[in-house]
C-alpha cells in the first residue's frame, strides 16, 4: 500500500505561515505515519526545518525559478515527482488554484481553505457594518486536512521548541544570557501598512515608561527595513537598555530563540505576533484599521492582551492596507501608551 504522503501548499507573507505551524504540528504528531512536505517560499523554512521527523519543507521561488505559467508547469512537474497522495491549498490564490487544477486533472485528492470572503466584506463595510467573528485562520486550515480524513486537535501545540524556550548559547553575545533580575521584552513596533503601526512618537512613549517601571529591563527591537533603521538607531541611543535585533541576529531561527525567552511581547498585528506566538510567549497586540474578529489574532494569545479602541469605523480593512476613512487614524493614535505599558506590565508580574 502507498504511503500517504501530503502536499501542503502556503506561500504568501511570513505571518501568513507561521500560522500553518501548529495545524502541520498537530497533523503531524497525531498521523506520526504520514509524510508532509511544506511548500512555501524559502524564509519559511526555519518554521519547519526541526518541526517534526515527518515533516520535510520545499521552498518554491515564484519570482524567477517558477515564475509565470511556464514556471508553474515546471514546479508541477517537480511536486509530481515526489509522489503524493493529497494535496492542501491553504492559500487559495492564482498561483495555488492553477496547481490545484494540474493536480486534480491528475486525479488526486485535493482540498483547499475558505477565506469566508462575504462575511469579511460584511465586518469592513463604511456602513451597517456585520460585528461577526470569523473562522479563525487555524480553525480554516485544519478543517482542510478534516476534509481530506485527518481531523487534528491543534491544542496540544505550545511551541516550536521545548519547555525551557530555544538554546541561548546558538546567540550572540552581545545578547547574552538571561540574568534572573531581568525582565526581557520584545517589541516589533512596526508592520507593512500604515494602518497597522502604532505613531513612533507614541511607541517612544511605551519604551521611557516600560523603563521608569522595569529600569533593570531589557528590551529588544525586532523588524527589518527604512523604518526601523530609522527610529532604532534613534532609540538604541537613547535608551541603552533597548538592542536593535536585526543588528546582531543574522537568522530568524535567532530571532525566534530570542523571543521564546522573553516576559512579554509587545506587537502590531504583524508577522512577529505571529513569530512570537508559537514560541509560547504571550503577546500584547495593539489593533488600528484590521480587527481580531477577521480570524488572524496569533495562537492561543489570550483576548485580554488586545489593545484596540471601539470605533464605528473599525474595522476598515482585513489586511490594513485602504486608505484611513477619517483621516486621521484615530483607531491608533487615541490609544494612549500608558494602557499599553499597563498590560504589559500584567504579564511580567504574573
Amino acid at each position: 500500500m502507498k504511503k500517504e504522503h501530503i502536499l501542503v501548499i502556503r506561500f504568501s507573507a511570513l505571518g501568513d505561515v507561521a500560522m500553518v505551524v501548529p495545524v502541520v504540528w498537530a497533523l503531524a504528531t497525531q498521523y506520526p505515519d504520514v509524510r508532509i512536505t511544506v511548500l512555501s517560499r524559502a524564509f519559511a523554512r526555519p518554521l519547519f526545518a526541526d518541526l517534526a521527523p515527518n515533516v520535510n519543507f520545499m521552498e518554491a521561488d515564484l519570482k524567477h525559478e517558477y515564475r509565470g505559467m511556464r514556471g508553474l508547469n515546471a514546479l508541477y512537474r517537480r511536486l509530481v515527482a515526489k509522489q503524493f497522495t493529497k494535496v492542501a491549498d491553504l492559500h487559495d490564490v492564482l498561483r495555488s488554484e492553477y496547481l490545484r487544477m494540474r493536480f486534480n486533472v491528475g486525479h488526486y485528492r485535493v482540498e483547499h481553505i475558505r477565506k469566508h470572503r462575504k462575511q469579511r466584506r460584511q465586518l469592513t463595510k463604511s456602513h451597517k457594518k456585520v460585528m461577526r467573528p470569523l473562522p479563525s485562520s487555524f480553525k480554516s486550515y485544519s478543517e482542510v486536512f478534516a476534509r481530506l480524513g485527518y481531523p487534528v486537535d491543534i491544542k496540544q501545540f505550545h511551541s516550536i521548541f521545548p519547555e525551557e524556550g530555544g538554546n541561548l548559547n546558538m546567540l550572540p553575545k552581545e545578547i547574552g544570557p538571561k540574568k534572573n533580575f531581568q525582565q526581557w521584552i520584545g517589541i516589533a513596533p512596526f508592520a507593512a501598512h500604515e494602518g497597522k503601526v502604532y505613531p513612533p512618537r507614541l511607541m517612544e512613549q511605551v519604551i521611557q515608561q516600560l523603563l521608569q517601571k522595569y529600569p533593570k529591563a531589557r528590551i529588544f527591537l525586532f523588524g527589518r527595513g527604512e523604518q526601523e533603521d530609522e527610529y532604532f538607531s534613534q532609540w538604541t541611543e537613547r535608551y541603552p537598555q533597548c538592542l536593535s535585533v536585526s543588528q546582531y541576529c543574522e537568522s530568524m531561527y535567532q530571532e525566534l530563540i530570542l523571543m521564546s525567552h522573553l516576559d512579554a511581547m509587545l506587537s502590531m498585528d504583524s508577522a512577529n505576533m505571529h513569530l512570537a506566538s508559537i514560541t509560547g510567549t504571550p503577546v500584547v497586540s495593539v489593533w488600528g484599521a484590521t480587527h481580531p474578529m477577521a480570524g488572524f489574532l496569533g495562537f492561543n494569545q489570550s483576548e485580554d492582551n488586545i489593545i484596540q479602541l471601539n470605533l464605528d469605523c473599525r474595522p476598515c480593512s482585513i489586511y490594513g492596507n485602504k486608505p484611513c476613512r477619517r483621516g486621521d487614524f484615530a483607531c491608533l493614535q487615541n490609544i494612549p501608551p500608558e494602557r499599553i505599558v499597563e498590560r504589559i506590565s500584567t504579564l511580567i508580574n504574573n
